[in-house]
């Protein structure tokens, strides 16, 4: 439960129809096994202590009597089990009969929470059997105790601050208005099904895409558990499809056909995070509910689950390669407009051969292309000093020609002398006047250029050297239109590669493939042997790192002790801890000494969940102290 994780599981039980001591002893053991692996939430199927299929038997006094019996044991069996239980039985209440789920904890009956909606159609009918449940909460006895019944039930953690549970079953999630909806609105972080679906063709993935959109749509963590073998075979056929999912990702699914239990960690405070930031995400109706308490142990969850070391990145081919081209025409769409709207007629592209400037120039070329207009009208300007390759120099020159853009070379070492002599600084001092005088020349030459042709400057630097800072305030930092303003580095490659691949000319390939393979660098100092001698990871840490606190950081508000936990996990056998420290440190202390940079960003589209623009996603002072964050890390280090 440490850093908001929880972990849950959903069992199917193999039972015996009608064989109510049978079905206890197993969902007792599998409580057991749950336990030892962890769970704190345990979810079983519908009617699991009876059975979904007993039809008609459900009238027979017997069974009833016999399934609050068994109950009662499940009851006993969890005085020393440090979980939230869900199971499914049927309870008579006013000469009615219900379906509904009990909810145990620490050898006490919590609640009952009926069924709301009741399917009567095609192989159901379970209104011959049992009534609707009611919303609101009415008391029943159980063994001397009143006990909640009604939907409008919430089970709340006295020891884990979010942690509130809604209950529905089956049909309910089916129907047109869920409870759930009601649970969530009303605080519930975790919804739990109960659930008795038969397999029919195709009815799995329908199961899946609708559960994951109802946790996307109530920023919420859904345990379904359904039934499986040992239900009545007469009619129907039933998979224990049990399934887990966090706003709309699923954490975990079952093998249908095979009685599994499943596991996952349920993050409270990422859902919690959500829910603050939505404010379509209103709570309302709380008071109509009945708030339940309950307690578990507090423990340091293991995770398992998975933590990509590129989250801005997915991990699968096909779906990488729809990511890049869609971040390509939202790029490129959005120059087109800014294009159009100033009536320019030219782009202006300052090109070093390095991965930013080259994405920059793909995606001018992409929106000329959409506008009908010349490629040629694209300016590309390759500005060598004093800490320019021949490398980097001849894939920028490459890469214009092949593009069919107009090439512009302006050598400023001359004009970069002249400054540092009319501001009497030594040439010899490779200091940090050294460094961005060089940026800003070159910043000046693009805006210049840019008037007399009557075009726009396209920026080329992308969000990661936005967030670390790692750029010249008005140098590179400053632009007409940053196009790559809102992409992370560890992006940036992976849409070059995917023009590479589908660019369908071979040179030009090569070449972009040369660039991804050039170490990044800003090239402001001078060479050494001919090769790069300043390599950006090196001086402000691996960006696949920096993108990773960052995703985490804005997409989510994390702590850094939270952060540093997953960052673990993602990168094992990549880093060790020193080292994911070390840079987390630099992160943060740059992060916010940098933001006076980004608080005057010039305009660029954002393409992703996270995006630094000042008039959007972070409006963050550039005066805020990284104190508490900081020592935050710091209590780390002493641990």
């Amino acid at each position: 439960m440490h850093h908001g994780f929880i972990k849950v599981a959903a069992a199917t039980p193999e039972i015996k129809v009608a064989d109510c001591i049978i079905n206890a002893s197993e969902i007792c053991r599998l409580i057991d096994e749950a336990c030892v692996n962890g769970a704190k939430i345990i979810v079983f199927p519908e009617l699991c202590i009876t059975g979904y299929t007993c039809g008609d038997l459900f009238w027979q006094e017997t069974l009833l009597d016999e399934a609050k019996h068994e109950l009662h044991r499940i009851i006993f069996h969890s005085a020393d089990r440090d979980a939230i239980i869900f199971v499914g039985l049927p309870w008579e209440k006013d000469n009615k009969l219900y379906n509904v789920a009990a909810v145990i904890s620490h050898g006490r009956l919590l609640g009952l929470v009926p069924k709301r909606h009741l399917p009567n159609y095609g192989e159901f009918y379970e209104m011959r059997h049992f009534a609707l449940g009611n919303e609101a909460v009415e008391w029943v006895e159980f063994e001397g105790m009143p006990i909640p019944f009604g939907t409008k039930q919430i089970f709340c953690c006295k020891e884990m601050e979010g942690l509130r549970i809604g209950a529905e079953i089956c049909e309910d999630l089916w129907s047109p208005n869920p409870p759930s909806t009601g649970h969530a609105l009303a605080g519930a972080t975790i919804i739990v099904n109960l659930s008795a679906s038969d397999e029919t063709t195709g009815k799995d993935q329908y199961r899946q895409s609708l559960i994951g959109g109802q946790s996307a749509r109530l920023i919420c963590g859904y345990v379904y558990a359904s039934a499986g073998e040992g239900e009545s075979t007469t009619d129907l056929v039933f998979g224990g499809h049990n399934l887990i999912a966090e706003n709309g990702s699923l954490l975990s699914q079952s093998k249908r056909f095979q009685n599994e239990t499943i596991y996952g960690e349920i993050d409270i405070r990422r859902l919690r995070s959500e829910r603050r930031k939505n404010t379509t995400f209103m709570a309302e109706k709380m008071n109509e509910y009945e708030k339940i308490a309950f307690s578990l142990q507090p423990v340091e969850v293991v995770l398992t689950r998975n933590f990509a070391p590129c989250p801005f990145v997915p991990s699968d081919k096909a779906d990488r390669d729809r990511r890049c081209e869609e971040i390509l025409c939202i790029q490129a769409m959005g120059l087109k407009k800014r294009l159009k709207h100033t009536n320019c007629k030219s782009a202006v592209v300052g090109i070093s051969g390095g991965l930013d400037s080259t994405l920059a120039l793909l995606v001018t070329v992409k929106a000329f292309d959409m506008l009908g207009m010349e490629r040629s009208q694209i300016i590309s300007v390759t500005m060598p000093c004093f800490g320019t390759t021949d490398r980097t120099y001849t894939n920028a020159c490459n890469l214009t020609r092949k593009l069919g853009a107009t090439l512009r070379e302006v050598d400023i070492k001359e004009a970069v002398n002249q400054h540092f002599a009319d501001i009497g600084h030594d040439k010899e001092s490779h200091d940090v006047t050294y460094e961005n005088s060089q940026a800003r020349e070159r910043t000046q030459v693009l805006m210049d250029i840019a008037n007399q042709c009557g075009g726009l400057v396209i920026g080329t630097g992308d969000m990661s050297e936005l967030a670390l800072g790692w750029a010249t305030y008005n140098g590179d930092h400053m632009s007409m239109y940053g196009v790559n303003a809102s992409v992370p580095k560890t992006l940036v490659r992976h849409l070059v590669r995917y023009y590479a691949d589908t660019c369908g000319d071979e040179v030009l390939s090569r070449t972009l493939l040369d660039v991804l393979d050039t170490p990044v660098s800003p090239e402001l100092l001078p060479p050494k042997d001919g090769e790069i001698s300043q390599k950006t990871e090196d001086l402000v840490g691996p960006y696949e790192l920096h993108d990773f606190f960052l995703y985490y950081i804005l997409r989510f508000g994390y702590e850094p002790a939270k952060i540093f936990r997953i960052a673990k996990k993602a990168f094992a056998g990549s880093y060790d801890d020193e080292t994911i420290l070390k840079w987390m440190k630099t992160f943060y202390r740059r992060f916010f000494s940098q933001q006076f940079k980004r608080s005057c960003l010039p305009d660029g589209p954002k393409v992703g969940s996270v995006a630094v623009s000042p008039r959007g996603d972070l409006r963050m002072p550039s005066d805020a102290s990284a104190r508490i964050w900081l020592e935050n890390l710091d209590h780390i280090s002493a641990d």
